[in-house]
């Protein structure tokens, strides 16, 4: 690799082991074997490269949960390829309740990556704390979100990227991305009272179908 790319890297290294406020130049600098000159060669400012490497390691956690989606897909394909319906409104029922199944499995294998890049989400929640006061890095947050919601509708969906209308990243989108950060605030604040992913599953059926909570005594 050369200067750049060392760069990107030890400043992702030093996001997930120090944190935004914690990381120096200097911690920068010894985590990728560059120099200190060089990330104003490569990356104009500090602040900038900071910003790269966060969102570079967003694309890894995306990649990630690609990956662990694509597997539960094939083996969830693979548990029911003997499966058959018997009439029209069986399989209008099987299609609702593989909706749900879907859902439910998606997002065990997202939680199971929470866990796994806790490190990652401290560091995005102490970032969107740092935007009043950062005009560069809300303007990046504000580009990369149209994109994430897409991302998220693509990766729950089983389809590619480019296939996701406007009004679905827009609703399907913006639904998945508050789940995602009610999620992370959540595991950051309280981990054992996080919902399970069963949880999630029957808080929307209760919402769509069931009867309206009773207020309490």
């Amino acid at each position: 690799m050369g200067h750049r790319e060392d760069l990107l890297a030890g400043a992702k290294r030093c996001l997930l082991e120090k944190g935004w406020s914690r990381t120096t130049a200097r911690d920068i600098v010894a985590a990728s074997g560059a120099n200190l000159a060089s990330i104003g060669y490569h990356y104009g400012s500090k602040d900038a490269l900071m910003r790269e490497a966060l969102f570079a390691a967003m694309g890894d956690w995306a990649d990630d949960v690609e990956r662990s989606l694509r597997e539960e897909a094939r083996s969830r394909e693979g548990s029911g390829a003997a499966a058959g319906s018997a009439t029209e409104s069986s399989a209008a029922e099987g299609s609702d309740q593989d909706q749900a199944a879907r859902f439910e499995a998606g997002w065990t294998r997202m939680l199971e990556l929470f866990g796994k890049h806790q490190a990652l989400w401290r560091v995005q929640l102490e970032a969107v704390m740092r935007v009043e006061g950062d005009p560069e890095l809300r303007a990046a947050y504000g580009q990369a979100q149209p994109e994430g919601r897409k991302g998220l509708v693509a990766l729950f969906h089983g389809i590619p990227e480019d296939e996701v209308d406007e009004e679905s990243a827009r609703v399907l989108g913006s639904f998945y991305m508050t789940l995602v950060g009610g999620m992370a605030v959540q595991m950051a604040i309280d981990p054992d009272a996080t919902p399970v992913a069963g949880d999630l599953t029957e808080a929307m059926r209760r919402i769509l179908t069931g009867p309206t909570p009773a207020p309490a005594d």
